[in-house]
C-alpha cells in the first residue's frame, strides 16, 4: 500500500516511531531552544517533537519526489500575529529542515540531486523504508 493512501496523522506517527530506532535521527541540543518558524510564540514542547517532524518531511519528500529546504520552509512556515497589524505568512525555520534533511542523508534515505529541479529525493533504501511502515488495518 503506497504511503499516500494512509492517512497523514497516522502514517507520521508510525514513521515517528520507526525513526526513533535509528541513530542518526538524534535530536540536536539546540533543539530544545528554538522556535520551528517566525512566526510561533514558543519552542515545541512534545518530547519527540523532532522526530515527528522528520517523519513529516520524508512523507512530503515521498509525495513529491523531489523537494528543496525553500518549499519546506514554506510547507512549515505560518501567519505571523503582528498585534494590530494584519496577519503576514512567514516561512519556517530552514536550519531545523536543513539538520533533518542531512541526518536522513547519512542514514541513506535521502540524496541530493542537481537536474532541472534540483532538491532532494528518496533513495532506493528510503523508499523501501517508508514504504515497510504499515497502517493500522494491514498485516
Amino acid at each position: 500500500m503506497p504511503v499516500y493512501e494512509i492517512p497523514a496523522d497516522l502514517y507520521n506517527k508510525k514513521l515517528a516511531e520507526a525513526l526513533k530506532q535509528l541513530e542518526e535521527f538524534k535530536m540536536p541540543e539546540w533543539a530544545n531552544y528554538v522556535k520551528t518558524s517566525v512566526a510561533r510564540a514558543r519552542p515545541p514542547v512534545e518530547e519527540d517533537w523532532w522526530h515527528k517532524r522528520a517523519a513529516s518531511i520524508l512523507r512530503q519528500i515521498y509525495i513529491k519526489e523531489v523537494v528543496g529546504v525553500n518549499r519546506l520552509k514554506t510547507r512549515y512556515g505560518g501567519r505571523k500575529n503582528r498585534g494590530m497589524k494584519p496577519e503576514k505568512f512567514r516561512k519556517g525555520s530552514g536550519k531545523i529542515i536543513r539538520t533533518i534533511l542531512q541526518q536522513a542523508e547519512k542514514a541513506g534515505i535521502v540524496e541530493k540531486i542537481k537536474a532541472k529541479k534540483s532538491g532532494r529525493q528518496l533513495t532506493k533504501k528510503g523508499k523501501e523504508f517508508l514504504e515497510g511502515i504499515k497502517g493500522e488495518g494491514e498485516n
